[in-house]
């Protein structure tokens, strides 16, 4: 058990030279830049507050999860243990998987579901047992991360037909699937994707921007 904590137990080793600044840190590069995910994460909190308060608070908890996902990354890239690795591949998997049953369109769910609560059911079962068995077999999750990327790639496309095309990202990701969810759910708020703090789609960070009850009733 003790050997699953070791430094380079893990089963994947990254293109970046090991242990070029550090005897403790492995890969310094992809170390630090796990930090981005806790700069980015209480901004999008902050930027998202307005739709969260009107649609559903737990939008909160992708953003603590991705702050997590940058936490377990740091780990596994300064350690390249075994532990590490299924840390950061298992976070992974629950922000997918907290994200479907939040946004997942209502209009793309299989016909035999018949409510979001069944769905987010069947979503967190799966997610779980991906979980326990990933314990024993790592490459368990790995095949669960491609398929729900790919899915998650294939209804964004399905979307982007009807709507502005954004590149892909987990920030843009998020906002899309924020965006689709209100404009389906929430369409009387008005929902448009903004960009902070400089309204440019290169520069800025995407985020979705309501119209509260206040403002539908000042415009009036």
């Amino acid at each position: 058990m003790a050997n699953v904590f070791a430094y380079q137990s893990s089963q994947i080793d990254w293109c970046e030279d090991n242990f070029q600044f550090s005897e403790k840190v492995a890969e310094f590069y992809n170390t630090i830049s796990s930090v981005s995910f806790f700069i980015s994460s209480p901004i999008m909190m902050y930027l998202l507050h307005p739709y969260a308060q009107k649609r559903n608070r737990a939008v909160y908890l992708i953003w603590v999860l991705i702050m997590l996902v940058g936490l377990f990354s740091a780990y596994y890239h300064m350690t390249l243990s075994y532990f590490g690795q299924l840390l950061d591949e298992l976070s992974i998997l629950w922000v997918l998987a907290i994200g479907y049953m939040l946004w997942f369109p209502r209009r793309h769910l299989p016909t035999f579901i018949k409510s979001r609560k069944s769905f987010s059911l069947i979503v967190f079962l799966t997610a779980l047992l991906s979980t326990i068995l990933s314990v024993f077999r790592p490459t368990v999750n790995a095949y669960a991360l491609n398929s729900v990327a790919f899915h998650i790639i294939y209804v964004i496309s399905l979307e982007l037909k009807r709507h502005v095309l954004i590149n892909i990202a987990v920030v843009h990701g998020t906002t899309l699937f924020a965006y689709f969810d209100a404009f389906y759910e929430i369409p009387e708020t008005n929902p448009e994707v903004k960009y902070w703090p400089i309204d440019s789609g290169y520069l800025g960070l995407p985020y979705l921007a309501i119209q509260t009850e206040d403002n539908l009733r000042k415009s009036c």
